[in-house]
C-alpha cells in the first residue's frame, strides 16, 4: 500500500506533463493539416525523456516542423539540459530543433533577410532557454552535493582532530603517571634489593625479595596499561593466575586455586579480564579480611567460564579500615565495567558465612585451550613472581 501511495503522485505528475502540452496544441491554430497529429505524437513521446532525453527531442522534430511542437519541445529541451548536465554534450542537440522549426518557414514564406535573422534568433532563443534552465538546475544539484560532501569532510576532519587531541592528552597523562609512579616503584625495588643484599636474616631477605618482585611486577603492569611497552613483554592473562595466587600466598595470604571442568579457548581480552578479577579480589581480601582464607575457583563449561573468589571472615583487624587512604576506592566498579566490555557479567556481595564473594562469568569460544596450573592448597612458601 505504501508503494502504491508513493507511485500515484509520480504517475499524476507524468500525466500532467503529457496532457498540458497536448491541450495547448489542441487550442492552437494549425498551419498545416498534419501539424496537430505530429504535435500530439511529440507530446506522447515525452516519457522517453526519462530513458534518454535526446529521444524525446528527436521525437518532437516533426511537431516543430508543423509549427505546434513547441509545448512538447520545451519540456524535452529542459530534460535534455537537466539530464545532460554539460554544455558540451547539450549544444549539439539544440541544432536539430532550430533547423526543424526554421526550415518550413523559410521554404513557405518569402521573407526579407532581416526577418529571416529575427526568425532564427527567436527560434534559437526558444530552444536555448529551457535547455539552459535545465543546465542551471543540474549545476545547482552538483553544487549542493559538493557542499554536502565538503560539510561531511569537514565534520570528519574535526572529529579526527578531536580524537588526535584526546589521544595526545591521554598520552601526556600516561607519561606523567609513568614517570611519577614508575620513579617511586623503581626506588622501592632498588631499596628492597639493597635490604636483601645487606641483611643476614633469611625471613627479612625473603620479604625484601618479595617486595622487590611485587614492585617490578606493578611497574610492568602499569606500562602495559599505559601502552608504553614495545611489544616484547605481554600483558598478564589467564596463564599467569597460578603465579598471581602463588605470589599472594608467599605474601602471607591463605589462598588456594581450584579448577573444574574442561578448559575452553579464551581470547586475550577475556584472559586479561579474568586475571584482573582475581587480582582485584585478592587485593581486597588482603585489605579488608586480614587473615581470612581465600578460595579462587575457575569453573569451565562448554559455553562459559565462571570465576569466583570467596573469602571467609577476617581473623584479625585490618589496618586498612583505620587508614583513610586504604578504602573507599572504585575497584569493583571499574572491574564490572572491564568484565562487561568483554561480554561478561560481574556480581559481588557478602556470603552467608559472613565472608565476601566476587563472581564473574565470561563467554567461551568452545575450543580447547591450556588451563592455568592450580596452586597447592597447603600453606608452604612458593617462589615470588619476578
Amino acid at each position: 500500500m505504501a508503494g502504491r501511495r508513493a507511485y500515484l503522485p509520480r504517475a499524476a505528475s507524468e500525466l500532467a506533463v503529457v496532457l498540458v502540452p497536448a491541450v495547448a496544441v489542441l487550442w492552437s491554430e494549425p498551419p498545416f493539416s498534419w501539424s496537430v497529429p505530429s504535435a500530439l505524437v511529440a507530446c506522447g513521446l515525452l516519457p522517453l525523456r526519462h530513458i534518454a532525453p535526446p529521444l524525446a527531442v528527436v521525437g518532437g522534430l516533426w511537431g516543430l516542423a508543423g509549427g505546434l511542437g513547441w509545448p512538447a519541445a520545451l519540456v524535452a529541451l529542459y530534460a535534455l539540459g537537466r539530464r545532460g548536465g554539460r554544455v558540451s554534450t547539450t549544444i549539439p542537440w539544440l541544432v536539430l530543433p532550430v533547423v526543424a522549426a526554421v526550415t518550413p518557414v523559410l521554404m513557405t514564406q518569402a521573407l526579407p533577410w532581416q526577418r529571416m535573422v529575427l526568425t532564427v534568433a527567436f527560434v534559437g532563443l526558444y530552444t536555448v532557454v529551457p535547455a539552459s534552465l535545465g543546465l542551471l538546475m543540474a549545476t545547482r544539484e552538483r553544487l549542493t552535493e559538493s557542499l554536502r560532501e565538503l560539510e561531511r569532510a569537514r565534520d570528519e576532519a574535526l572529529a579526527a582532530s578531536q580524537d588526535a587531541a584526546r589521544a595526545q592528552e591521554r598520552a601526556r597523562i600516561g607519561r606523567e603517571i609513568h614517570d611519577a609512579v614508575g620513579h617511586h616503584a623503581t626506588l622501592i625495588a632498588v631499596g628492597a634489593a639493597a635490604i636483601a643484599a645487606s641483611t643476614g636474616e633469611d625471613e627479612t631477605r625473603r620479604g625484601a625479595e618479595q617486595l622487590r618482585a611485587l614492585a617490578k611486577r606493578a611497574l610492568a603492569e602499569m606500562r602495559v596499561a599505559l601502552g608504553l611497552l614495545d611489544g616484547r613483554e605481554h600483558a598478564a592473562g589467564l596463564t599467569e593466575i597460578a603465579a598471581l595466587v602463588a605470589g599472594s600466598k608467599a605474601a602471607g595470604v591463605d589462598v588456594e586455586l581450584l579448577n573444574s571442568g574442561a578448559p575452553g579457548e579464551v581470547g586475550p581480552a577475556v584472559g586479561r579480564a579474568v586475571y584482573r578479577v582475581v587480582q582485584e579480589s585478592l587485593t581486597n581480601a588482603a585489605r579488608h579480611a586480614a587473615g581470612a582464607a581465600v578460595r579462587v575457583e575457575l569453573r569451565w563449561n562448554p559455553l562459559e567460564l565462571q570465576v569466583q573468589v570467596q573469602n571467609r571472615p577476617p581473623t584479625r583487624p585490618s589496618r586498612w579500615r583505620r587508614d583513610p587512604l586504604g578504602g573507599g576506592g572504585a575497584g569493583l566498579t571499574g572491574l564490572a565495567e572491564r568484565v562487561a566490555s568483554v561480554g561478561g557479567q560481574l556480581s559481588s556481595g557478602p556470603t552467608a558465612a559472613d565472608g565476601f564473594a566476587v563472581r564473574a562469568t565470561f563467554p567461551l569460544r568452545g575450543q580447547p585451550a591450556p588451563a592455568p596450573a592450580a596452586a597447592p592448597a597447603h600453606e608452604e612458601q612458593l617462589p615470588a613472581v619476578r
